[in-house]
């Protein structure tokens, strides 16, 4: 049997043999393939961990990026470590997607890192705790000439994503059937094996004089390209004063003009790359002093890198670097890039004072400031995306951005996004990672977890990945905790301005947010709060309407809950499962879902906002509506419960709008417009944030929230102005909450309040109106004609009640009388 690295990879550890000895065997090969192999195996021995360590938190996404950066596994493990498993990350997305060669030596550390740490997840995850025998780099199987073609048509680039991958997994987690059956006793094994394990070991990469050839790989450099390492220039600092030495750069990153665009001093992995700052400084000294340009400066040893662009910014740490085009770019901004100040919101965009003071706040940091972030605290319906729209023209044309990331953790928000920005900047091309066709447009559209497939190189069709310096400016929508330490890996990769938008109020914004965009606590860029809004007359105040019934709590309140709990409630809350719609709850689950799934209490509740809800029409119609419902079987319940009472309206006005529906977004769309069914849209998560319909005039809290900045968001559905909503001159001045949960009383929030009462809508008053003069002409004895014609009407109108409807059996005694003509006379 031919001796191998890996063979302590048998028994329960036999899921990883074949990828990782494919790795090995390729390494002097074909070191592509390699790379790609020792990849595959990294994603499923990551997922393996994921599934049997229950002290790791699960990310929201399983992909590798999420994985490695999840703080609970980032945490656990040593340094180096951490950097093996990253350059094996990078180098096998650089093998799988940008279609490079990749050196020998560079195929060789992806096989020491990957034996580095599978050697690690044996040692501390087997019985006994045995450590495996160091790397040989003589085992490798010799070069035996390249077979390329034949070996890549077999492993297809495909990385860790492929379906081949998925499917060994899915074996795999077969075969560890009995493993995960002793989680606990797997926890006791990992504790004591720990305890073995030296301290120091596990802090020094073994890729370390590998890492930063393959981050320039990522930008598309060669490092091994002409005149790149170790550029002798003259005029260093010398020890007799005058500056007449010698240097030479570790490495130089040559533009298309043939001038340098960036430097890269490295440092050893133990040195702090700061130590490097100086020495970069006077390689660039040299190099402008020669060429007539001086390049942007990077210093780096492996594991942290800096960026120095020190004719207008301090420095800056970075996951990697530039391409050539945006390091040009960067050095073309010196002279191009234009004073903010000078620049003003234009009015058909954003023209309202407080937006327009939100876009000089920004200006001022970014331009006066030399600051890289900020953050925008404006209630919902009061032109937040308007306002990043305005700032996005504002800096394309002060020539600070070119390329534009705008994130939203929904698909509806992105496409409700993306089609403001294309209606207020038609000549700005705007492109969806979402959709089918993309182009290479000035703004691009994602959700968070599609751009995480991104950098994680596992998108389907992904032509390339993106380097760290691609957008010039990233836009968050709903800045806050949970989505920075679910996508945090996208902020810590991409070198960018950074701007966040929130409508949770400045006081409930969590220190952590206000940490992460470089702020004092309490204290935004700008904020403009609802009170403020309804003051001044752009926004409409919620109404609470007295419920007649309520899911009974136990009276705990948010504020009771110590920050732990609050954490926990807000990420747990925050996102739903995009398929299901399934919340992890706290309250009992029997209990609620008795009564959140019983027909009575549905039954009641639809009545209810039925007959309390404001409406439209001259009061025929409810208005615009939306049920907050607990998961998508809860949706379809009430769903069903309407139509078998509204057998009139059943089919269209009521629908159910979550990620089980089937072309969900054209229902979105269609509820979007005033005059279409639905009337009523049953949600679960999709209509809980961003989504802009002003006539919405009712929101139903049919489920518990305990997330402090979702329930500000649902109740922010309602608050936008709609003018002539009613009739010409007849505005929307409020819109009407029913809460069936306590969530008011959760979160100690007291809108202003009024007994609903029912509305009368105008075939009412008709009918009233009709029967009063029916009474008034039988009481004169005159006008008989009139009275038996308006009687016969009524009667007619009374015979076709459907007796069965929930809200007629109130009243069938009335109904059975009068349903007889004899019974009028």
């Amino acid at each position: 049997m031919t001796k191998s690295n890996f063979s302590f990879l048998s028994g329960s550890w036999s899921f990883l043999s074949d990828d990782t000895l494919a790795a090995e065997k390729y390494a002097q090969n074909d070191p592509r393939a390699s790379a790609i192999y020792g990849r595959r195996a990294l994603e499923i021995a990551m997922k393996w961990l994921f599934a049997n360590d229950t002290s790791l938190n699960r990310p929201y996404q399983d992909n590798l990026a999420s994985l490695i950066h999840e703080r609970s596994f980032s945490q656990m493990i040593g340094r180096g470590l951490f950097q093996d498993i990253k350059f094996i990350q990078r180098l096998g997305n650089v093998a799988a997607h940008e279609g490079k060669n990749i050196s020998v030596s560079e195929s060789i550390g992806t096989v020491k890192a990957l034996h580095n740490f599978t050697g690690w997840l044996v040692r501390v995850y087997s019985k006994g705790g045995t450590k495996p025998a160091a790397f040989q780099q003589t085992l490798l199987p010799p070069p035996q000439g390249q077979r390329n073609a034949q070996i890549l048509a077999h492993v297809k680039a495909q990385a860790a994503a492929t379906q081949e991958a998925k499917d060994k997994l899915s074996h795999t987690e077969e075969e560890l059937e009995r493993l995960k059956t002793e989680l606990a006793t797997l926890q006791a094994v990992k504790v004591e094996n720990r305890k073995n394990i030296p301290a120091g070991d596990y802090n020094e990469a073994t890729t370390r004089e590998l890492i930063i050839d393959v981050m320039l790989r990522e930008a598309g450099w060669d490092p091994k390209g002409e005149n790149v390492e170790e550029y002798e220039v003259t005029g260093m600092p010398t020890e007799a004063g005058p500056r007449t030495g010698t240097g030479y750069v570790d490495y130089v990153l040559w533009g298309a003009n043939g001038k340098p665009v960036a430097l890269v001093e490295a440092k050893r992995t133990r040195i702090n790359p700061k130590q490097g700052q100086r020495q970069g400084e006077l390689y660039a000294d040299c190099l402008e002093a020669k060429f007539n340009q001086r390049p942007i400066i990077y210093y780096s040893n492996g594991y942290t890198t800096w960026l120095w662009d020190d004719q207008f910014y301090p420095p800056r740490e970075v996951e990697g670097f530039g391409t050539s085009d945006q390091l040009q770019w960067k050095i073309n901004q010196r002279t191009g890039r234009k004073d903010l100040a000078k620049f003003k919101p234009k009015p058909e965009i954003a023209g309202r004072a407080y937006q327009m003071e939100a876009a000089a706040r920004v200006m001022e940091g970014f331009g006066e400031a030399r600051k890289r972030k900020a953050l925008i605290v404006m209630a919902t319906g009061s032109g937040k995306t308007r306002l990043s729209i305005s700032m996005v023209d504002i800096l394309l044309r002060a020539g600070w951005v070119r390329k534009v990331l705008f994130l939203a953790d929904r698909i509806s928000l992105v496409t409700q996004a993306k089609r403001a920005f294309k209606a207020q900047l038609p000549h700005v091309t705007v492109a969806s990672l979402l959709d089918d066709k993309q182009e290479d447009a000035r703004v691009l559209f994602s959700t968070y977890p599609t751009m995480m497939n991104c950098i994680d190189g596992t998108r389907k069709d992904q032509k390339g990945i993106f380097s760290v310096n691609h957008f010039d400016l990233i836009i968050i929508d709903e800045a806050h905790r949970s989505v920075y330490q679910k996508y945090g890996a996208i902020f810590d990769y991409f070198d960018s301005l950074l701007i966040g938008l929130t409508a949770t109020p400045r006081g409930e914004v969590d220190r952590n947010t206000y940490k992460l965009f470089e702020l004092s606590d309490h204290q935004p860029t700008f904020a403009y709060d609802l009170e403020q809004a309804v003051a001044d007359g752009f926004l409409v105040p919620p109404r609470a309407i007295s419920v007649p019934l309520k899911f009974p709590l136990e009276g705990i309140k948010y504020n009771d809950l110590s920050l732990e709990e609050q954490e926990e409630y807000e990420l747990t809350e925050e996102f739903y499962d995009k398929e299901t719609g399934e919340l992890i709850e706290e309250i009992g689950f029997t209990a609620l879902n008795k009564w959140l799934f019983n027909i009575d209490t549905v039954d009641k509740v639809l009545a209810h906002l039925m007959e309390n809800g404001i409406k439209v029409e001259g009061g025929d119609k409810i208005g615009k509506t939306i049920i907050f419902a607990k998961n998508s079987k809860h949706a379809a319940f009430i769903v069903e419960r309407f139509d078998e009472n509204y057998p009139a309206l059943a089919g269209k006005f009521c629908r159910q709008v979550d990620y089980s529906v089937k072309y969900v977004q054209s229902l979105i769309d269609d509820f979007s417009i005033k005059t279409k069914d639905p009337q009523i849209a049953v949600s679960v998560d999709m209509l809980d944030t961003g989504i802009d319909v002003p006539e919405v005039v009712n929101l139903v809290f049919f489920k518990i929230v305990r997330s402090k900045i979702k329930f500000w968001q649902m109740i922010g559905r309602g608050t936008r102005l709609c003018p002539d909503l009613f009739f010409p001159g007849d505005d929307k001045a409020e819109f009407a909450v029913f809460d069936y949960c306590q969530n008011f009383e959760f979160f100690d929030a007291s809108p202003q309040g009024f007994e609903g009462g029912e509305q009368e809508s105008v075939k009412q008053k008709i009918f009233k109106r009709r029967l009063e003069l029916i009474f008034a002409l039988d009481e004169a004895e005159q006008g008989e004609d009139l009275s038996t014609t308006l009687k016969d009407q009524l009667h007619a109108i009374v015979s076709k009640l459907d007796i069965d409807n929930f809200i007629v059996r109130k009243q069938r005694k009335q109904v059975e009388i009068y349903g007889k003509r004899e019974n009028w006379d």
